[in-house]
């Protein structure tokens, strides 16, 4: 399947699906669409405002690069709004937590705590963010918003986002990696998500209080891993049951799971076990992905296992996901994602929470991949195998 981009000059530029260009033009046919680069014009992200400013997808070769972002086509077609939760996919979507407990918000108050009742708020899943500023590298974003949580406390926040490409000089200072002797191609880039109080309350923790939460999502295969740095004992939250050991493995420093998928599972580290890294290896295309974010040895983070809580702030600061089918064998994707959270912090009214969320992605010669993957994650890329 392909679609075509105009060129200008009467020229078009056949695109394959999987390429980046192909997303984007697939992505211009149903919303308005922002398309960053750096100074080279190889890197690239795709932004759409109407979904919360959020990162489509990026390349690292320009439009007939691969497409790394996973997107939804058939959501983003449709003119049907869901209720629970609209899938768009992309590489970097703003959320909030907590999403379970007495100060989740996507339960009404005095609910039970089931499937029926969980509601993705609407101004995090359906409704735009206006566009303030823009240039060829960096688009910034702001949302207001009115939120309630399970225990009736009212949140008035202020949403500015900032979305930016780097320049190869900076990833090589953010990842202290030298890439002048590297033949690999790369895209970086990053969101600034600041949620501003400007209500008439303070926030604290006896009321609930919020988290920004940013998660991506990516295209599965049969030969991704994912990669999760820890400290201290490995003592990560499962979530959607026990998962099975060919999908799972616990070395030293590194957790591996499987990015495939085919099976449903969800993991989570406490602040106290993070390193603020995530990444993931697809063999089949050679890719690598890294994800850095902001943490600070916070220790509050909200919860969001869906019950009353004991521990309402003993929550992830960073999670990773792979989709597998349901119960009943539907399946939302396939994708998996890795996602990082800012730490829940009581504010007086204008103050703020700012949180970074740093996406990178490397595809070239094995070699070179296997220097970055070193340096990053202490293991070539023969040990990221389960």
């Amino acid at each position: 399947m392909s679609l075509t981009a105009s060129l200008g000059c009467d020229k078009e530029e056949k695109l394959q699906e999987g390429s980046f260009g192909y997303d984007v033009a697939f992505l211009e046919q149903h919303q308005s669409t922002i398309v960053l680069e750096n100074s080279t014009g190889k890197s690239q992200v795709a932004i759409v405002p109407a979904y919360q400013g959020r990162i489509m997808s990026s390349s690292a070769q320009g439009s007939q690069g691969n497409s790394y972002g996973w997107l939804n086509y058939e959501a983003i077609a449709s003119d049907q709004l869901q209720d629970k939760i609209n899938i768009y996919g992309g590489e970097d979507r703003f959320w909030l937590g907590p999403e379970g407990g007495q100060y989740s918000i996507f339960f009404d108050p005095k609910t039970e705590f089931t499937f029926d009742n969980w509601r993705t708020p609407k101004e995090i899943d359906t409704e735009g963010f206006e566009v303030i500023s823009q240039t060829s590298s960096k688009a910034v974003f702001e949302k207001e918003m009115n939120l309630t949580n399970y225990s009736g406390f009212p949140f008035h926040i202020l949403v500015n986002r900032e979305v930016s490409i780097f320049e190869k000089a900076e990833i090589e200072q953010k990842l202290a990696l030298d890439f002048s002797d590297m033949d690999v191609d790369f895209v970086g880039f990053e969101s600034v998500n600041k949620i501003k109080n400007i209500g008439k309350q303070a926030w604290n923790k006896e009321t609930g209080l919020l988290s920004v939460w940013i998660l991506g999502m990516f295209m599965p295969s049969d030969e991704t891993v994912i990669m999760v740095p820890f400290k201290s004992a490995p003592a990560y939250q499962s979530y959607f049951g026990a998962i099975p050991s060919d999908k799972l493995k616990v070395n030293d420093e590194l957790i591996l799971f499987k990015g495939d998928g085919t099976h449903r599972g969800k993991i989570g580290l406490r602040p106290e076990n993070t390193v603020p890294l995530l990444g993931s290896y697809d063999a089949e295309k050679e890719v690598l992905t890294v994800v850095q974010f902001s943490f600070n040895n916070d220790k509050d983070y909200v919860n969001s296992l869906w019950e009353l809580q004991d521990e309402p702030y003993a929550g992830d600061a960073v999670n990773t996901y792979n989709d597998g089918p349901l119960e009943n064998g539907d399946q939302m994707g396939p994708f998996y994602e890795l996602e990082s959270s800012s730490p829940a912090k009581a504010l007086e009214v204008n103050e703020s929470v700012i949180h970074h969320h740093v996406t990178y992605h490397f595809e070239g010669n094995k070699e070179d991949l296997n220097k970055i993957s070193l340096k990053l994650f202490k293991s070539d890329l023969e040990g990221l195998k389960i």
